[in-house]
């Protein structure tokens, strides 16, 4: 673990900030989402290429961490969790056969390969997750949110976002050594539902009330903070009980969403993750060695046989669980289509991987390279099947589903 001195890390994080924002913006002149150039940041300036950036300090990997858990915090807040308990069973039925499919056809891919069971099922979770920011936003853009396929997709994304927390938890409690049983996986997953259940219970009694306390103090930025604390209580809890750190802030996030202050809290809360979630995302493309990519190396081979594959588990998955609900008479091309970028989940699910020793530099490149891949894939794939041109958007439009989307 490498250790940085304040002047270091002063120039680290002028480095890693700078880069974000700069790549941002350039992915988002070329029509692709910001995560990407921050992704590509953190690739150039790392060890393999230019060497600015260390992601093995210790000091990085906690700010990473925070970037995580606001990056959660965020999309709790901005999940209505009533709208959500309204999606139909089409969406539902989307959303389990994009986690199973995509889950199998890895897992299937990384045995074939002679992977640990272990290890194929961190790749294969990977897998599993649904960018709903990257989606929303060219849908919004394409003046669609109000198509039957679009609602389909955003219900089913935030099923897939739920389902996701619940895989990592249980892959967390695998990567820490535990056996791969049936039992195993069951009880991990009946704790990380338990914690999420009880809490959201608990907290729909308590969280109101206490909050109006807070509306009272008249102190600017008071909101904020007991929501900060809030997230970090219950992340640290999510922890402590055999659940996750993100899945305690996922749930902060769902519990402030029908407060009053929830607009407020939101403000701050963006404001704070401008400056840690980028570091998390230039964190995980510092830690890709580009060198595994090289084909002109024999023994790159493996990596990019396992990308290749993965990538093709990982398209194919999420596109036929679009044509899952044989019911739905709608155009099922473009439910599977939008359905196919990963980001902010698969990318966590890599960087566990990595961290916990799942995962060498060559599969967590070969992880990184698919999440790329499907970022890059999907808008213009979308774009095509609805048309270039967008439709007009109807008053009200995007307020309507602003509480089941996220920023990209």
């Amino acid at each position: 673990m490498e250790h940085l001195d304040v002047p270091q890390w002063l120039a680290t994080l002028a480095v890693m900030l700078g880069v974000a924002k700069g790549f941002g913006i350039l992915a988002r002149r070329i029509d692709q989402p910001a995560v990407l150039g921050e992704l590509l940041a953190g690739v150039l300036v790392g060890p393999s290429v230019l060497g600015l950036v260390e992601p093995r300090a210790a000091i990085l990997q906690l700010f990473a961490e925070l970037g995580v858990i606001i990056l959660l915090f965020e999309i709790g807040l901005e999940t209505d969790l009533a709208a959500l308990l309204k999606v139909g069973g089409t969406s539902a039925a989307v959303a389990l056969a994009g986690v199973v499919l995509p889950f199998g056809l890895g897992y299937a891919a990384c045995r074939l390969l002679g992977l640990d069971s272990v290890v194929a099922i961190v790749a294969g979770a990977a897998l599993t997750a649904t960018s709903v920011g990257i989606t929303a936003r060219v849908l919004a853009d394409l003046g669609r949110l109000r198509d039957p396929e679009s609602r389909v997709v955003l219900g089913a994304a935030v099923i897939d976002d739920i389902v996701g927390l619940v895989i990592l938890t249980v892959v967390a409690r695998l990567a820490e050594g535990r056996a791969v049983t049936v039992a195993g996986v069951a009880t991990t997953a009946a704790v990380a539902f338990g914690f999420l259940l009880a809490t959201l219970l608990l907290g729909r009694y308590l969280i109101p009330p206490l909050f109006r306390l807070v509306d009272r103090v008249d102190l600017q930025g008071t909101g904020t903070i007991a929501a900060l604390v809030l997230a970090f209580g219950l992340a640290w809890l999510g922890e402590r009980s055999g659940s996750a750190l993100i899945v305690g802030a996922f749930a902060a996030g769902l519990l402030l969403a029908g407060t009053t202050q929830r607009h407020e809290i939101e403000r701050g809360v963006v404001a704070l993750g401008h400056f840690f979630v980028p570091l998390f995302f230039v964190a995980v493309g510092a830690a890709v060695d580009v060198r595994v990519f090289d084909p002109l190396d024999p023994g790159n081979r493996p990596t990019l046989l396992a990308g290749g594959l993965l990538i093709a588990a990982a398209v194919s998955g999420k596109f036929l669980a679009g044509f899952v609900p044989f019911w739905f008479r709608g155009r099922k091309s473009v439910i599977g289509v939008a359905m196919i970028p990963r980001g902010e989940v698969g990318l966590i699910f890599a960087q566990m991987g990595l961290a916990s020793g799942c995962l060498d530099p060559g599969l967590f490149g070969a992880i990184t390279l698919m999440v790329m891949v499907t970022t890059f894939l999907a808008p213009p794939l979308l774009k095509h099947l609805l048309g270039g041109r967008p439709i007009p958007k109807r008053p009200g439009e995007l307020e309507e589903v602003g509480d089941l989307v996220t920023s990209p």
